[in-house]
Parts: structure tokens; C-alpha cells; sequence
């Protein structure tokens, strides 16, 4: 089979170094890849580091082998384009169809799925026009991916870093594995993103209630299926919110991530950001139960007597919650149930009593789910429906789970 064509366009930014790294695991995953730099990314990395690590010379000039229209056909024959670093110049330039370059005019024949990776100071990033820019790219369908918060150039700390080369990497590979479907087409034939201008809050890992200073009562949750759900929900176009708790995981890529430890802090933090989320998926392992009491000092052992009894109080139920007091009638709320027997009964039992319009129901234990990298379910409706998730990666579960939120959006 034919390998997936893809363009990495580079912009003049200083992230452009760390466009290679994306450039070799695209490289080595199989993917054909053609670099379009900017002259200006020319002065961050030579043309000759681009062709060594593609294998193919970087295309850097419209007048260059004109007797294959360059111009044209690297965007009619890519199957997706990337563009990253992409500064705050060339969302402008995208944005109103600019085309005074080689990447420009790519970006205007291409009928494929197109995803921007934002990198630039933070001033530059929040300023109205660049927003503007941003939100009229998503509102035509590409995939423009939230920029990191960390260290930009300088001593400068803030949002407008370029996102984990390997997780831009699995961006990548979630909207080649999609495709595009003639659904998701504009009037030109350009695949849109089917979550593309909307907010989603999904939550992650497993809440810890403290005991005293170093025990606490946890669960197994590794956070792998939640993080899947953001990195598909990022690839789909979607504005993603990922309320994190106890997870080692790194950051998906364009997600804006919110850490939290215990399952108060969990509704705090998801209950803000639901304000104006158009879908929250419940998928973090949240405690029923936390301590009564809080021992300031750790517990000791003391010889010759046993401990005293652990008093637990419930913890709040943040699901049923989300489920009765939506902020807009139209927001889709998903839960998730974590069950060991009588798996569709407690399922459906539930879903009754939570209120929710999705549940996805899923068998636990100490070698099933909990930190593997796949997963099985069936996931319950409202309606009655009930669709069937047969075991694989988990990130197939998060794109059904997502297909459906997304039919309920439309």
C-alpha cells in the first residue's frame, strides 16, 4: 500500500527545531513526508536538515521544478498537512487566504485534513486578532491545536509553547486514522473537523482522599482512557479542558490541563470549566467514600494494639450533579461505570439514577482495564440504545464515545 502523504509546512518561529523531532516519528511510523519551510523557518533550520531527515529535498520555492506545478500538487496529493511551528503571521496569512509562498498556496489546494500547532509569546497568542484568526480557521473545519503553557523563549513563562513533538505525533495519527468522510466535507471538499468550534471537559485518573500526611484511599485508574478521549476529542477540532487527577501521563497535546488530587477539587475544577462546555465525559475513577477525619500527624502502629476503625464520609456525586444542573439544555453529559458483576444491569441501573445521556459501561479488576492500553464496553443511551465496543486500543472506544456525543450535538 501506498504510504500516507504527508506535508509538514515549518513557519519562521523558534519551535521550528522541534519540528524534526515530529518529522522523524512521522518518518520512521511509515508516513511519506514533504517539508514546505518558509524562508524565514530557513533561518531556524537549514533546508539540508529537513531533506536528510524526510528524504526527499525540502520544497522552499514556487519557482522551483515549475514543470510540476508545486504549487498545486503538493497539496492536491497530501493526505494531511501540518503545519508546525505555526506562528502568528501565518494563521493571519491562512486565515484570509493569503498565498505569497510555496506553504500558503499548499494550504489553499489542499483537500485534506489540515492542522495548525501554534507557537509564539503569549501576548502574541491572546491578542484579538490572532483569536480571531483562529476561530476562523477552526469555523472552516482545520484542526488548530491549543499551544502548551511552559517556557518560551527567554525567561518568558507562559501559554504559547510548542506542544510535546510526540504528542503532536499522535495528533497526527488520529486524523489520518479518521479519513476523511463525505460528511465531514465543506462545499469544496475539504474534510471538517466534526467537533471543530466545540468545548469539551473531560476528566482523567483516579481521585486520592488523604488519610494523614502519607496514606490515602485510591483506586488503579491510570488515566489512559481519559487521556485517549482528550487526544481524540484535540484531533477532532474540539476545544479540550482535561481535569487530570493523579496521572503521570504527559500532556495531551493541544488539551489545557487542570491537576487536581482528591474528588472535591475534581468537582470544582470540572464543574468551572463545564460552564460553557458544550459535552463533559465523566471518565475518572472518583471516590464514593473519603476519610471523616484528617490526621494531621502520621498514624503510628503501636505494639500490642490494633488500629482504630477508618469512619468514611460520601464524597459528592459529581455526575448525578453535572446531569441535573446542566448551564445550557443542549450539553451532552457522559459518565462512565467502572463494574465487576452484573455488569449491564449495575450499568443500566445507573444510568437511570444518574441522569446522564451516555454511559459507558465497562468490567474492572486487577488485570482488566485499569492501566492497559486497551479496552471493551458497551455504552448505554438513554434511548434505550446500545452500542458495543469490542476489546482494542482505547483510543476506539474514545472515538465512539465521541461519534455519539457528536451526532447528539448536531
Amino acid at each position: 500500500m501506498d504510504k500516507p502523504k504527508v506535508v509538514l509546512g515549518v513557519s519562521g518561529g523558534i519551535a521550528a527545531y522541534k519540528a524534526c523531532e515530529l518529522l522523524r516519528r512521522l518518518t520512521e511510523s511509515g508516513h511519506d513526508v514533504r517539508v514546505v519551510p518558509t524562508a524565514s523557518a530557513l533561518q531556524f533550520v537549514g533546508e539540508a536538515t529537513w531533506s536528510a531527515l524526510s528524504g526527499h529535498p525540502a520544497a522552499t520555492e514556487v519557482w522551483e521544478s515549475v514543470h510540476e506545478v508545486p504549487h498545486v500538487r503538493i497539496g492536491q496529493q497530501a493526505d494531511l498537512v501540518i503545519v508546525a511551528p505555526a506562528t502568528a503571521d501565518m494563521l493571519a496569512k491562512a486565515a484570509h487566504g493569503l498565498a505569497d509562498d510555496l506553504l500558503t498556496n499548499t494550504l489553499l489546494t489542499a483537500r485534506c485534513p489540515v492542522v495548525f500547532a501554534p507557537a509564539m509569546h503569549t501576548e502574541m497568542w491572546e491578542n484579538p486578532a490572532t483569536q480571531e484568526n483562529v476561530a476562523t480557521l477552526r469555523r472552516r473545519g482545520a484542526v488548530v491545536i491549543e499551544p502548551a503553557v511552559g517556557r518560551l523563549t527567554g525567561v518568558d513563562t507562559g501559554k504559547g509553547r510548542f506542544p510535546d513533538p510526540a504528542e503532536l505525533f499522535e495528533v497526527c495519527r488520529r486524523v489520518l486514522a479518521r479519513g476523511a468522510r463525505p460528511a465531514d466535507a465543506d462545499l469544496a471538499g475539504r474534510p471538517v473537523a466534526d467537533l471543530a468550534g466545540r468545548h469539551v471537559v473531560i476528566s482523567a485518573g483516579g481521585t486520592r482522599e488523604p488519610l494523614d500526611p502519607v496514606r490515602f484511599l485510591g483506586n488503579r485508574s491510570s488515566g489512559k482512557q481519559g487521556y485517549a478521549l482528550a487526544r481524540t476529542a484535540v484531533a477532532r477540532g474540539a476545544r479540550v479542558t482535561l481535569v487530570a487527577a493523579n496521572s503521570e501521563l504527559a500532556d495531551p497535546a493541544g488539551a489545557d490541563v487542570v491537576r487536581v488530587g482528591t474528588a472535591v477539587q475534581l468537582r470544582e475544577a470540572v464543574l468551572k470549566a463545564a460552564a460553557d462546555a458544550d459535552a463533559v465525559v465523566m471518565a475518572a475513577a472518583v471516590a464514593d467514600f473519603r476519610p471523616a477525619h484528617y490526621a494531621t500527624g502520621k498514624i503510628k502502629k503501636r505494639d500490642g494494639q490494633e488500629p482504630d476503625p477508618i469512619a468514611l464520609v460520601r464524597n459528592p456525586d459529581i455526575l448525578a450533579e453535572l446531569s441535573a444542573d446542566r448551564p445550557h439544555p443542549g450539553q451532552i453529559v457522559v459518565g462512565f461505570a467502572a463494574e465487576t458483576d452484573d455488569v449491564l444491569a449495575n450499568g443500566r441501573a445507573k444510568l437511570a439514577r444518574k441522569g446522564c445521556d451516555l454511559l459507558v459501561v465497562n468490567e474492572v479488576g486487577e488485570r482488566k482495564t485499569f492501566g492497559s492500553e486497551e479496552n471493551e464496553a458497551v455504552i448505554l443511551a438513554t434511548d434505550g440504545a446500545e452500542t458495543i465496543i469490542p476489546h482494542g486500543p482505547k483510543e476506539d472506544l474514545a472515538d465512539t464515545v465521541w461519534d455519539l456525543v457528536a451526532t447528539r450535538l448536531a
